[in-house]
């Protein structure tokens, strides 16, 4: 079985395949709507800015497969900004249009007093729903990096983190479209536990 990380020019893709190798699993970097098409698990990783990632998903023609992907019912990971992605609209240099796959818009995180922005360093997760994922980092420390989080209906919350004021969504889910606000890839042996229930996801489909 395959895991297809999407090659767009906006994610951290070497250090997210060696993750996912670890597990043991077999990883494709591409950016081929063929290897997306026949990909067991497809994951979608970016760091930097919502519109200028959108813009490069355009350009290489993945819009589409990606959306096709989804419509199969194999489980479809988005990492950090590659979560976001899996939203309805950024406000981030202006409105964005996403890839509407998980009702919702993406937000600057507010200022707070004693909170800076972007939220850099490890916070702890809180289960909302129940989900492999989810389950797997309940109650752990994962690393995030981000200026921008999601506000969805709470259907769609797997786990939040605690961050001033604001509950900030760190797994959200529809049905096989699975999004995490953390790196997985930079949270130690937490992170590589979420790739092995990742793997079982693709696993029983």
């Amino acid at each position: 079985m395959t895991i297809v990380i999407v090659d767009y020019g906006a994610g951290n893709v070497l250090n997210v395949a060696k993750a996912i190798e670890y597990t043991g699993m077999s990883v494709k970097i591409s950016k081929d709507p063929a290897d997306i098409a026949s990909a067991d698990g497809l994951v979608v990783p970016g760091v930097g800015a919502f519109a200028k990632a959108m813009d490069q998903l355009k350009a290489a023609e993945l819009v589409e497969p990606i959306k096709d992907y989804a419509k199969s019912g194999r489980p479809l990971l988005g990492i950090c900004l590659g979560m976001q992605l899996l939203f309805d609209s950024s406000t981030e240099f202006g409105e964005t249009e996403g890839l509407g796959l998980i009702p919702g818009q993406v937000v600057a995180l507010p200022q707070q007093k004693n909170y800076k922005v972007p939220q850099m360093g490890w916070n702890k997760n809180e289960v909302r729903l129940e989900n492999p994922l989810a389950k797997t980092i309940d109650d752990k420390y994962t690393y995030f990096v981000h200026s921008y989080y999601v506000v969805t209906d709470k259907k769609y919350i797997a786990a939040t983190v605690p961050y001033g004021q604001i509950a900030v969504p760190s797994i959200v889910v529809n049905k096989n479209v699975i999004g995490v606000q953390f790196h997985p890839e930079k949270s130690g042996l937490d992170g590589l536990s979420l790739w092995q229930s990742f793997q079982e996801m693709v696993v029983s489909v």
